[in-house]
């Protein structure tokens, strides 16, 4: 009789490999982010997103068995602790990498994988960066296992450029951004491509500050309002972006701001009435984009019915769902098939159709440009962390806009 059930339980397993069908089993994601610090609570909004949209793939079964379970670990902004946090997961089982804050963080750890990998067969890791956007990540530091699911920096310089150059109004521009690769590379893209599109405008700042260090921005300020500027660049991002916003409406800069992450969290509540109409945005989603699906809805009402805070991550929705896909497609959750299955692959995101490029695994999407307005409820019905304002969608730019080659020499595994 035991024989019988052995051979009744090998037959089974036999069956469901033959049907292709998935393991049941948890996928753990390994979320490496800012929990504490300057940063710690744009972090744990972050993380909040990635749980969320985990659980809702896993009530609506988009893998086609395994569940999804994102695991946070405090990495304090630190490359270093990001490297030991990253063998920590792997000494776990956890085979997904999840981080975006900080483009010296992501580097680090798409080298570190890569690394892992070569010396690790057959326990693979793949990293999901959602948001250090430093293009070399995607062209000259491209790996096999890294990929990308927001608008590197020049893609998104390059989109916000063309549309800021048909303002005649702008006419001197003030950079600011944090101390380190990404900060660099936005005044540097900037300057270039204003020079190649509005040769008239005259660059009247080009300041560099300490990343998460500066509390008091008012300096800063006041140079923007000395200067003249009628414009501002910048891509700074966390408390960096939210206390320069303060200082600037404290020290009566009137200049409208251009940023990459003005939505994110802080940042709506230090600018509130003050930034209205001079608070802008590039970004691969608009809450209040006429023609968002149904499911964006949703997903709105439901993060912020269960955390009492605001979704804005919405690149943790299109990592999940092509994850999903992939594992589903494959019928497994093995690395090395999902990364082959994610290249290229194309699905349907809240902002539309989005493309993994399999030359360098930088996805391919949709940008908007919007601006911070009074909410009223029916154009603009999301606001943001309770202030009455949110953002108006001005012009919804295709993936063609931002699209730009790479110099991506990708090495693929045998």
């Amino acid at each position: 009789m035991k024989n019988m059930r052995s051979l009744m339980v090998g037959a089974t397993a036999c069956i469901a490999l033959a049907s292709g069908a998935v393991s049941a089993e948890t996928v753990k994601i390994a979320f490496i982010d800012p929990l504490s610090g300057l940063m710690g609570s744009l972090g744990a909004n972050e993380l909040k997103s990635w749980q969320y949209i985990a659980d809702v793939a896993n009530q609506q079964d988009w893998t086609g068995g395994p569940k999804l379970e994102v695991v946070g670990f405090d990495n304090n902004l630190s490359p270093q602790q990001s490297l030991t946090l990253l063998n920590e997961a792997a000494d776990q089982g956890i085979r997904y990498i999840v981080q975006g804050n900080g483009s010296s963080v992501g580097m680090a750890l798409e080298d570190a994988v890569s690394r892992y990998n070569e010396r690790n067969p057959g326990k693979e890791l793949i990293y999901l960066n959602y948001a250090a956007v430093d293009p070399a990540m995607t062209n000259a530091k491209c790996d096999y296992w890294h990929f990308a699911f927001d608008a590197n920096s020049d893609m998104k310089m390059e989109a916000l450029t063309t549309f800021l150059a048909k303002d005649p109004h702008v006419k001197k521009v003030y950079l600011i951004n944090q101390d380190y690769s990404f900060g660099h590379d936005v005044s540097a893209k900037a300057q270039e491509a204003l020079k190649r599109k509005r040769a008239d405008i005259e660059i009247v700042g080009d300041d560099f500050h300490p990343l998460a260090k500066v509390k008091d921005f008012s300096p800063y300020a006041s140079k923007i309002k000395a200067s003249g500027a009628d414009t501002v660049i910048t891509g700074n991002w966390g408390s960096d972006l939210a206390l320069l916003v303060k200082a600037s409406k404290d020290a009566g800069v009137t200049a409208n701001y251009y940023t990459y992450y003005a939505p994110t969290t802080g940042v709506p509540t230090a600018m509130g009435a003050a930034g209205a109409e001079h608070v802008k945005y590039i970004g691969y989603f608009g809450p209040n984009t006429p023609g968002n699906p149904p499911q964006a809805a949703q997903i709105f009402d439901g993060f912020k019915k269960k955390y009492n805070d605001d979704f804005y991550v919405m690149a943790s929705y299109t990592a999940i769902a092509m994850l999903s896909q992939a594992i589903k497609q494959t019928h497994s959750a093995d690395p090395v098939k999902v990364a082959h299955a994610l290249e290229g692959m194309k699905t349907q995101s809240l902002n539309g159709t989005v493309e993994m490029r399999a030359a360098d695994h930088q996805l391919q999407q949709p940008l908007v440009i919007s601006t911070w307005v009074k909410a009223d409820g029916k154009d603009i019905k999301y606001d943001q962390e309770g202030t009455g304002y949110g953002w108006r969608t001005d012009a919804v730019l295709p993936a063609a806009a931002a699209s730009l080659p790479t110099t991506c020499q990708m090495k693929r595994p045998q």
